[in-house]
């Protein structure tokens, strides 16, 4: 903490209110007359086909340890786009609890696992009906903060050098600035969230999909917390496709605009843009804008399924699973017969306990044994150790088995 600089709660002040229109904020929607509407929903219609193919393509076991394995690579580039670079395998470890000891490292560790815990929170249904509710964004926004270490708990004034204390869950209570855009007063947030809320909750599942990059502006521009707005916006786009598009959070947009960060932003930063003539809308903000950066969302998507779908093909995996696993073999991490296991289920997607002696042609000891050795490289994962068996896809195995999903390193 910088002595220089004084640390501040967010209630020393009182909050100001402008008694800005909700207007201000216009349009939320695109309109089915604009010229841009045609395009935007042949996207739609063209995304929810990939997306239930994609799911319906996958056993239901493998669904399950893909979705894992995606909440670490979401933590992972939503924490890039922030600016924070935390390794796919301090992810790993954050998870197992195996902190390091350098303290900046260890909260970014932290950061992640915290991330980590609200996706799985929102994959397990925790937002389920409330997405663009004031109290579900606030809840992911709470969930997040409270496990955050306190050193990460601080937010600075860019103008006025002043820290000030990210209280979990609370709406902002003072003026911020955000590039070049000022977003609406404290005291006028809950008008314009009601509006949010009123807007996007009512819309049928199509018109969801095709408005989630509006919903997905339209939050950042209210900017309802004095830190977190892009995490916590990112998580509940996240929340909008895996309830109208029943992902099984095998997928995320997340990765795409990571990649895309110059063009994410630069996007984002023209739908601030006021409304450029006669025939931008009739809002106050811009439509073109806005369109634009629906298609380029929409197109993220689709781009991050057809990565995703080439990663699981089953063919390509099997290759990339066997060949791993020849090698630990030949090194003695694994027991021999290890590959019959990882190819059943390639294809079956989980495998009961009771069948794996016959499928190895060996005594119910060695199996266990070989069973065992797979689990502790974590390629097998299980409810219980009852429970049939499951391929899993941890972090530091992603270089070898999913080339690409993380960056080289």
């Amino acid at each position: 903490m910088n002595p220089d600089k004084p640390d501040i709660e967010t209630d020393v002040k009182p909050v100001a209110n402008r008694h800005e229109a909700v207007s201000l904020m216009e349009p939320l929607l695109i309109p089915p007359e604009s010229r841009f509407s045609g395009k935007i929903n042949d996207l739609t219609v063209e995304l929810a086909a990939r997306a239930a193919g994609f799911r319906r393509s996958m056993p239901d076991g493998m669904t399950r340890s893909l979705a894992d394995l995606v909440r670490a690579m979401n933590c992972y580039y939503s924490n890039l786009i922030e600016g924070h670079d935390t390794h796919p395998v301090d992810i790993e470890r954050a998870l197992q609890k195996d902190y390091s000891s350098d303290k900046e490292k260890r909260n970014l560790q932290l950061e992640a696992r915290a991330h980590i815990e609200v996706q799985a929170w929102i994959d397990h249904g925790g937002l389920k009906g409330r997405i663009f509710t004031i109290d579900g964004i606030r809840e992911i926004h709470r969930r997040f903060a409270e496990l955050l270490p306190d050193e990460l708990l601080w937010s600075e004034d860019p103008d006025s050098g002043e820290r000030v204390h990210i209280k979990p869950g609370a709406l902002r209570d003072r003026d911020v600035k955000v590039g070049r855009h000022v977003p609406v007063s404290p005291g006028a947030l809950p008008r314009f969230l009601q509006r949010f809320e009123q807007v996007y909750s009512n819309l049928g599942k199509s018109r969801t999909i095709a408005m989630a990059a509006a919903a997905h502006h339209r939050l950042l521009w209210v900017h309802p917390f004095i830190d977190g707005n892009g995490r916590v916006t990112r998580l509940m786009s996240h929340a909008i496709f895996l309830e109208t598009l029943n992902t099984g959070g095998v997928w995320s947009i997340a990765r795409g605009l990571a990649r895309n960060v110059k063009k994410y932003k630069a996007l984002l930063a023209n739908c601030d843009l006021p409304r450029r003539n006669s025939l931008d809308g009739r809002g106050n903000l811009s439509e073109e804008a806005l369109a634009q950066f629906t298609i380029f969302f929409l197109q993220t998507c689709l781009d991050q399924i057809d990565f995703m779908e080439t990663l699981m093909q089953p063919d390509r995996l099997r290759h990339r699973l066997l060949a791993w696993a020849s090698e630990e073999v030949a090194m003695g991490t694994l027991l021999p017969k290890s590959e019959r296991i990882l190819e059943a289920l390639l294809y079956r997607g989980q495998l009961p306990r009771g069948e794996v002696p016959a499928l190895l042609g060996v005594g119910e000891r060695q199996a266990r044994r070989v069973v065992s050795a797979l689990s502790k490289q974590d390629i097998l994962t299980s409810t219980s150790q009852r429970a049939p068996l499951s391929l899993g896809f941890p972090p530091r195995l992603a270089p070898r088995l999913m080339p690409g999903l993380f960056p080289d390193k």
